[in-house]
């Protein structure tokens, strides 16, 4: 089964555990259906950005949490 995490970043790429704990997810929209849902409390809870990966491959990021980014 195909795993996809995020990783949460402060702005300068630092990593940093996030507010909310996320799972695996078995699909990419899985996963950023949680990060719609969660953004905002990461965002709180100090990260500014994240990047998606599959089994240890980034797809994407650093994607921002700001709204007006």
């Amino acid at each position: 089964m195909t795993a996809w995490t995020w990783r949460f970043e402060k702005a300068d790429g630092t990593e940093v555990q996030p507010a909310v704990r996320p799972e695996e997810f078995t699909t990419q929209g899985d996963a950023e259906s949680w990060i719609g849902e969660n953004w905002k409390a990461l965002l709180e809870g100090g990260a500014d950005q994240a990047r998606l990966f599959e089994e240890g491959t980034e797809i994407y990021g650093p994607m921002s949490l700001h709204a007006d980014a």
